[in-house]
């Protein structure tokens, strides 16, 4: 592997969601693994993963931001200098640019299009068909998120490789006693709030247990998330403020999510579409056990380490709720079979399958 190949690291510029998470993370290995070959290219701007370019050269280019730069700065400047190969970890690449690998963690788009904005469904239906059409080889993050690009797109995918590279969570998720919390009996969600992350149920079944008096007064939720989301316009939200038992904690950053995953009673995730799921495997990591839905990729990724509920029946995940919170011998279970599924994955083994797969461009 003598040339040097090419990062769209566009995904420093943008606010950190597990798609960014993941190109991040699968980035620093490569550097680790290639050292000087990976060179990143990035719009001109402020960087939200500041930590990263003090870790990793980055190389800014062209005059244009966002979609504008992605789709014509960076395959001009590409094209000037012989078309090198291109990874795009997130979502997105230039289109008409051909010699690139790319990236499509799944297609909840099309499952779930309420979750959208108008201008986000046209941008997505009119983009992904085609970077999987121009793409020489395509990454996904789990064999079901495979096996939805094989369904929704066939014919874009004909003769092309699909090549599975799990997410995974960093070391600094590990389990951490804070006695400000440890004295609080509380649960958890983990959500950017839109219609697929279920949040309602989460909100009704929390309450439905504190109606029929099935839990303690001193039981707490807390929400983590983005308040800002437009599902909230789909929820009696004022109704939920004013619980005395339920927390909406906004977006927080790494260090305070290993606090509140170390410390709590239970993790709560009925996603009704997930391509991976990378929260419940963080808070697995910190000793908490979890609570996911039995659809789309969360299975596959949990196993026999996770509390399983039906995300469309509130009763499910009430009754879900209430095991965890009961019924001691579970939870332990459920604590150590979740550090066992998380060991399962790790960042260096996806970079490295990564780099196996690059060798076969070279």
């Amino acid at each position: 592997m003598t040339n040097k190949i090419y990062i769209n690291a566009r995904f420093l510029t943008q606010k950190i969601t597990g798609v960014q998470r993941f190109a991040i993370e699968i980035s620093l290995v490569l550097h680790q693994l290639l050292g000087d070959k990976i060179v990143f290219l990035a719009p001109h701007g402020e960087m939200e993963a500041s930590d990263f370019t003090k870790k990793v050269p980055v190389s800014s280019i062209g005059r244009n931001k966002g979609h504008i730069w992605e789709q014509i700065d960076l395959p001009l400047y590409l094209n000037r200098i012989n078309r090198p190969l291109l990874i795009n970890l997130c979502n997105a690449a230039p289109i008409f640019y051909k010699n690139k690998i790319s990236t499509i963690h799944d297609v909840a788009y099309l499952r779930y299009p309420k979750s959208y904005s108008k201008s986000f469904l046209l941008l997505y239906k009119l983009m992904i068909p085609r970077i999987l059409k121009t793409s020489r080889h395509i990454f996904t993050v789990s064999e079901f998120s495979k096996s939805e690009i094989k369904l929704f797109y066939p014919k874009k995918i004909r003769g092309k490789d699909i090549t599975v590279i799990y997410n995974a969570v960093d070391d600094n998720f590990k389990p951490l006693t804070d006695p400000k919390l440890n004295g609080t009996s509380y649960l958890v969600a983990v959500s950017s709030l839109n219609e697929r992350k279920n949040l309602h149920a989460v909100l009704t079944s929390f309450v439905n247990l504190n109606e029929k008096k099935l839990l303690t007064k001193d039981i707490f939720l807390y929400i983590i998330g983005d308040l800002k989301s437009v599902s909230f316009k789909t929820l009696d939200f004022g109704k939920y403020q004013k619980h005395s038992q339920i927390k909406f904690l906004g977006r927080i950053g790494d260090q305070d999510l290993v606090r509140y995953y170390s410390n709590a009673a239970g993790f709560i995730y009925p996603s009704l579409y997930e391509g991976f799921g990378i929260p419940p495997l963080e808070a697995q990591k910190c000793g908490c056990p979890v609570i996911v839905s039995n659809v789309s990729s969360l299975p596959e990724v949990f196993g026999d380490s996770a509390l399983y509920c039906d995300p469309h029946n509130i009763d499910s995940l009430t009754k879900a709720i209430k095991v965890v919170l009961t019924d001691k011998d579970l939870k332990r279970s459920l604590i150590e079979k979740g550090y066992g599924n998380v060991a399962r994955f790790s960042w260096l083994s996806s970079g490295q399958r990564i780099v196996e797969v690059l060798k076969m461009y070279f």
